[in-house]
């Protein structure tokens, strides 16, 4: 992609789109991303706010930011993949390759529940705007490989550890065979972005009904949590009687997994699965139906 002002799609907004239809009458899909990341212990850790500490600041190990961490793949992500069965969720897991050696029994769960899998740099503490620039693709490319090798299939999502992304990130995506990419979250519909010639889809990710977001830059507690995911549910809804919506949940099994904070994604769940006309999809899902619906953006 060339340096430009503006992303690789036109302006549209979104009261222009040409109407269309989800599947079996639904109006609103609902995609559920838990995060599924893995942190070296001999890295420097990002903060708060997705900065990784310069290793020649950083005191190695951090073991307290580590243990965290380390507790979602441990013990969180049972949790969440207990809850998000009991709704019937398919989770599509933004996945760290390195997660693949270290956690397999975390993957061989997410393929037992039919969990799609998107790919999501090597491991969350290296991201691909931090790494020379002729290492991003055999980046991206390993991330892919890897994942593949693990589970017999090859991602067709992707999303940036850290939503971070560099001018060449949609050019190895699309070479790569990568169908969408959740990192850019401007819109509440997918969309095509032409790169090159070539078309690749975003899908709406979010970055506000976020557990890390709400949690470390919002200090939030769980139960302001659960409103945020019931408010903005309730409100795609309303908007999605006219016209489709997609609501995304980004969960942390490190966050959203802890006794604590397990218990609003599950109430926010059980308000949102009450209603009719919601479509529990998988990005894949959702963009393969829009791609084949006849809209020219």
């Amino acid at each position: 992609m060339e340096p430009s002002s503006y992303g690789p799609f036109p302006n549209l907004p979104i009261t222009r789109r040409k109407h269309f239809a989800w599947p079996d009458g639904n109006h609103l899909a609902l995609w559920v991303v838990p995060n599924l990341e893995y942190f070296r212990l001999d890295d420097p850790l990002p903060g708060i706010h997705n900065e990784r500490v310069p290793r020649t600041v950083a005191r190695i190990p951090d073991v307290r930011s580590w243990a965290i961490r380390e507790y979602g793949n441990r013990v969180g992500v049972w949790r969440i993949f207990e809850v998000l069965s009991r709704y019937g969720i398919r989770g599509t897991a933004a996945l760290n390759s390195d997660l693949c050696d270290f956690h397999p029994e975390i993957i061989a769960k997410a393929l037992e529940s039919r969990w799609e899998l998107m790919g999501h740099c090597q491991t969350n503490a290296l991201r691909l705007n931090e790494m020379p620039p002729v290492q991003e693709h055999a980046a991206i490319s390993a991330t892919l490989d890897r994942i593949a090798l693990a589970t017999g299939a090859r991602p067709k999502g992707w999303l940036g550890a850290g939503v971070a992304e560099t001018w060449n990130t949609l050019d190895y995506l699309i070479e790569e065979g990568v169908e969408y990419v959740a990192d850019w979250t401007c819109d509440d519909l997918p969309f095509g972005m032409k790169v090159g010639g070539r078309t690749i889809f975003s899908i709406p990710y979010t970055l506000e009904a976020s557990d890390s977001c709400q949690c470390y830059n919002q200090k939030a507690t769980a139960d302001q949590f659960e409103r945020v995911l019931t408010r903005q549910f309730d409100w795609l809804y309303r908007e999605s009687e006219h016209t489709p919506r997609v609501m995304a949940i980004s969960l942390h099994p490190f966050i959203a997994g802890v006794p604590h904070w397990i218990g609003a994604v599950d109430a926010a769940l059980e308000h949102i699965c009450s209603h009719d006309g919601v479509w529990l999809a998988t990005g894949s899902e959702i963009v393969s139906h829009f791609a084949l619906q006849d809209i020219d953006e």
